[in-house]
């Protein structure tokens, strides 16, 4: 009866000792997930607005780097990311807003930068999807990013959007598809047109 008492007293003292220490990693690694989903986040801003940062760049870094070009502000309820670099030349380069929505088998996020005027498309990227390799998957990829670049939101009707073609496309607001991968250019579409009319919403507001 005794050894089964201390046997059970062991037991439950191993498992406090073990569970206080799962807590304690588990709300380690959480900071630190939470760290880095955040410096990737910074990258992804700078990387699309076009602001240098060295590839072996710290966390600290990058926030150093983001604030100094960086500029924060809410329009209406548009958020954006507008890089105006300090020192002599402070006019606004790009202008960024996040965007996002539901793909194929998963959430996508990107980023789309435009010029200073908000009208033309700089660059975009994807830095969270979970399309199939080598489908879907290939949004990521500079060959179909490369095709926003010089872009115009606004169509030939004066409707703002972007159009993701099957085929060759022709006109301003086009891009050419993924071969295979319809569905998840249909999703990219969708939610793109709904950051882009809200961008053109606000910016025209600004405007009068």
């Amino acid at each position: 009866m005794k050894d089964s008492l201390h046997t059970l007293l062991y037991a439950t003292v191993l498992g406090l000792i073990c569970a206080t220490a799962l807590t304690s990693v588990d709300r380690f690694t959480a900071e630190r997930k939470q760290a880095n989903a955040k410096a990737e986040e910074i990258r992804n801003i700078l990387s699309v607005l076009g602001v240098r940062a060295h590839s072996g760049a710290s966390s600290a870094e990058l926030i150093e780097v983001f604030e100094e070009n960086v500029h924060l502000e809410k329009r209406g309820e548009l958020v954006t990311y507008t890089y105006r670099p300090s020192g002599p030349d402070s006019n606004v380069q790009t202008v960024a807003v996040a965007f996002g929505g539901a793909g194929l088998w998963g959430p996508i996020e990107g980023f789309l930068a435009l010029d200073a005027n908000m009208e033309t498309i700089v660059a975009i990227t994807f830095y969270k999807h979970e399309e199939t390799p080598g489908l879907g998957g290939q949004i990521g990829s500079q060959a179909f990013r490369g095709q926003f670049e010089g872009k115009s939101i606004i169509g030939a009707d004066g409707s703002p959007g972007i159009r993701i073609v099957r085929g060759t496309s022709t006109a301003d607001n086009e891009v050419d598809a993924i071969t295979g991968a319809t569905m998840t250019c249909t999703k990219v579409q969708t939610m793109l047109n709904a950051t882009i009319r809200r961008i053109v919403q606000e910016r025209d507001k600004h405007a009068r």
